[in-house]
């Protein structure tokens, strides 16, 4: 099979991707800011491009044998250089839909490992990112080529980059989406005389099949982001694997964490909005990381609560509550160092053990992925005994046998809707004993 085939047998090949090869390469070459100095020899009525027939078909039958960014990036741009296309640099941008990510650039560059760069959301609005040129590809939604000599950073400074580099020629196609985002592709060589136009309609034509792949992958990372940001990593790992119904539910043994913020209500009465919100966000930034860091799940804000749990089927019973007053500790020296910052920030929180259910809960087509049970109800009662008691950490009996330390007793105490008078515990560097009996034998 020749290495070459006319723009007219490739479009026929690749007519369910809409691809126009002569009209997208007139426009990446036209693509100048009018000096001239970019503009590189139009293509005649019959361009001649490499014959990336394989290629496509690869990308449209889901790039097998390359399932994450990092295979796909360099599969494709070895696929590419075998075709004669002196591929030096290539890369990959998507914005994501994150709470902390804004895009994400898989980038390929010959003889070195692939970079995965995360842009966080300020990066994107800094004026050094609005210039680049995938950003103007983006925004215009055609492709972008700058032969890339010495004054081409004073145009797109990223370029100027590149050329000190040593590269020579620098394409950027628009990776259109179904639901109308645009994405981008970037492709650089440093041959010579850089791309020929045959190169820039084989990089063209890529496009439409790698873009139909690349949203498949994206919508399936938002996917599973969206669910873990909301409902928690094991939790959203549930769902996804086809845990749905109502009623779906199991039982597991847990360290149970229930906290709260005393006195939420007179602080919304006293704060703005907007300072309010930015107060309970870094009362969560006290107690989040610590609780994953330790092997726990956050499954629920409820207001200025939080929920969460420690299963205990892979490190045991024993080791779980260990991990759980280790992380009750961390959040609470966190939340101290706020009150020094002149942020009065009282909590108490409760930690329990035992069973709960956990799976969906809900009515009609409405439903919770959550952890109910009569030990999820002691832990609630427990957390309103530490505000009466003055205590930031409150423990059950249960769970103070196997935390591995001697915690100070705080009594035994008639609970609401709790039969049993219960024991609690606290942390001895909390202050002295509040509770004057002694825990039964």
């Amino acid at each position: 099979m020749s290495a070459e085939v006319t723009v007219a047998s490739l479009r026929a090949d690749t007519a369910d991707e809409h691809v126009q090869l002569s009209g997208e390469v007139n426009r990446a070459s036209l693509q100048d800011n009018g000096s001239g100095r970019a503009r590189s020899p139009e293509p005649s009525g019959l361009c001649i491009a490499k014959d990336i027939r394989g290629i496509t078909a690869w990308l449209n039958d889901g790039a097998p044998g390359a399932p994450a960014p990092r295979e796909l990036i360099e599969e494709l741009s070895r696929r590419l250089i075998e075709t004669g296309i002196p591929l030096e640099r290539a890369a990959i941008f998507v914005a994501l839909l994150h709470p902390d990510i804004a895009g994400c650039s898989t980038i390929w560059r010959r003889g070195q490992p692939v970079e995965i760069r995360e842009a966080p959301y300020d990066l994107r609005r800094s004026e050094a990112v609005r210039i680049e040129p995938s950003i103007w590809v983006r925004q215009a939604g055609v492709p972008l080529r700058r032969r890339l000599d010495d004054g081409v950073g004073d145009e797109f400074p990223f370029l100027g980059e590149l050329y000190r580099q040593g590269f020579t020629d620098y394409l950027t196609t628009p990776l259109h989406f179904t639901n109308g985002e645009i994405h981008a592709a970037s492709w650089a060589t440093r041959h010579q005389t850089g791309f020929t136009e045959a190169d820039l309609a084989s990089l063209t034509a890529v496009a439409p099949p790698l873009a139909r792949l690349v949203e498949i992958r994206s919508l399936r990372r938002t996917e599973a982001t969206l669910l873990e940001t909301y409902i928690g990593r094991q939790a959203s790992g549930r769902v996804l694997a086809g845990h749905i119904r109502r009623g779906d539910t199991e039982s597991i043994h847990a360290a149970i964490w229930l906290s709260d913020l005393r006195g939420f209500t007179g602080l919304a009465e006293r704060l703005p909005p907007q300072e309010l919100t930015a107060l309970l966000n870094s009362y969560f930034d006290c107690q989040v990381p610590t609780i994953e860091a330790r092997g726990g799940e956050v499954l629920k804000f409820m207001g200025d609560g939080l929920l969460a749990i420690f299963p205990t089927a892979e490190g045991g019973t024993a080791r779980v509550c260990i991990e759980a007053l280790a992380a009750a500790r961390e959040a609470r020296a966190r939340i101290l160092a706020m009150h020094r910052n002149s942020t009065q920030v009282p909590f108490s929180l409760a930690l329990h053990v035992g069973e709960v259910l956990y799976g969906n809960v809900g009515g009609g087509r409405r439903l919770d992925f959550t952890v109910i049970g009569p030990a999820i109800n002691l832990a609630a009662r427990l957390e309103r005994l530490g505000r009466d008691l003055g205590r930031s950490v409150i423990t059950s009996g249960v769970f103070s046998d196997l935390c591995g330390e001697r915690l100070t007793s705080l009594g035994n105490h008639m609970l609401r809707d709790i039969r049993i008078e219960q024991p609690a515990f606290g942390l001895p560097e909390e202050g002295p004993m509040l509770g004057t009996n002694k825990r039964p034998a």
